[in-house]
């Protein structure tokens, strides 16, 4: 019996996402997709809580690429970490980010993950948020510091790379789906693929 073919092959799928992990993450599915910067201001808005920021932010993401390519699939996708109540952004130095750790050292930090897939000709999105917590070893100062020099995470939100040795300072992963970690979740985005007539696998 011959496998089953997406029910809409022709239509096209983008990313709207630069990210090399988010790429890396989408050729699991082993279906052909192109990548295009999304020109989206990323400025929270007052008073908005982190879900409510990513939401917007993946479905603008996606408009806004949809507007270059008017007959197809976009992905559209942004992630914030909430510790304690406030947003964790990305660190971007070495001291940063070793404040950054030895404040979540023992903590729980949860990553939202905002997921949209826009059907440009149609106008509509789907829009999801994704929740995944991490739960962060007790660390010393010479562990964070032993990291930092080894993977010099400075432009990820919570000062490390959970694809790589990032995965040593943690205690305990809580979530669906450990893509969602990395930044799209694919569990949530197949089920959106159905619902636009794409069959997986």
């Amino acid at each position: 019996m011959p496998p089953a073919t997406p029910v809409n092959p022709l239509l096209p799928l983008v990313l709207a996402s630069t990210s090399p992990f988010r790429r890396e993450i989408l050729t699991k599915l082993g279906l052909p997709f192109t990548s295009v910067a999304p020109n989206v201001d990323e400025t929270s808005l007052p008073g908005e809580a982190a879900e409510q920021l990513v939401a917007r932010l993946a479905e603008a993401k996606a408009r806004a690429v949809a507007a270059s390519h008017p007959n197809a699939l976009i992905i559209g996708s942004d992630q914030v970490a909430v510790c304690q109540g406030e947003i964790v952004g990305k660190p971007g130095d070495f001291e940063r980010a070793r404040q950054q750790l030895q404040r979540l050292s023992g903590e729980v930090i949860c990553f939202y993950t905002g997921l949209a897939l826009c059907h440009s000709a149609l106008s509509h999105c789907q829009v999801e948020v994704v929740p995944f917590k991490v739960h962060f070893r007790n660390l010393s100062n010479a562990q964070i510091e032993r990291y930092l020099h080894t993977e010099k995470p400075f432009n990820c939100a919570g000062s490390f790379m959970s694809e790589g040795l990032g995965i040593t300072l943690f205690s305990r992963l809580e979530g669906d789906d450990p893509n969602t970690l990395i930044g799209l979740p694919l569990i949530r985005l197949v089920a959106m693929l159905e619902n636009e007539g794409i069959t997986l696998p």
